[in-house]
């Protein structure tokens, strides 16, 4: 399986989603999961109809929404707290926390774009931008593993009571692709 934690694109454009979802549909993985993320503005303008008549046959797209495969229940969102003026942005608080609040309790991999408050969240300029509301979920209901990507520069995969918490951004902070991808085992 593949989990794809968001930014599609670059700008958003419809040209730039048909490119990805051209490519992910290529790969080499009986299961293709992914979600928006920030930078993936079609996702967020366009009516689910259109969305959905673009995604091939065998890609699960995720939109606080789930997927049961081989008995591992797979949650996803694009939801971000407010971040410049990209896609998905929520303010903190209740705004955001009704997107967590769908969580189902028996999550085993929660993928949200952006990260829990704490944990893979510093950006360039030390600030944390990780979402406390989300900690809170993710607390919980512990899933097994939550995989996020929206901040480039806190790549990195740690456990923490338990749960595995990956930003699997395969970009650095100036969109080059150092990283390399996360696998882990469920």
């Amino acid at each position: 399986m593949i989990i794809h934690a968001g930014d599609v694109s670059y700008r958003g454009k419809r040209a730039e989603i048909v490119d990805f979802l051209t490519w992910f549909s290529n790969l080499p993985f009986r299961y293709k999961v992914f979600i928006a993320g920030n930078h993936d503005f079609f996702f967020e303008q366009e009516k689910l109809k259109a969305i959905e008549e673009l995604i091939p046959e065998g890609i699960h797209y995720l939109n606080d929404s789930s997927v049961i495969i081989e008995g591992i229940t797979i949650w996803g969102s694009p939801i971000t707290p407010w971040f410049y003026s990209w896609a998905f942005n929520k303010q903190r608080g209740a705004s955001i926390n009704r997107h967590w609040q769908l969580i189902p309790p028996n999550t085993d991999i929660l993928v949200t774009h952006g990260p829990v408050y704490g944990i893979h969240d510093v950006t360039i300029n030390g600030q944390h931008v990780g979402c406390r509301e989300l900690l809170k979920k993710v607390t919980e209901i512990r899933p097994k593993a939550h995989i996020c990507g929206h901040i480039h520069e806190s790549y990195g995969n740690v456990r923490r009571d338990g749960i595995r918490y990956i930003n699997a951004c395969v970009l650095n902070e100036f969109y080059e692709p150092v990283n390399r991808p996360v696998v882990f085992d469920v």
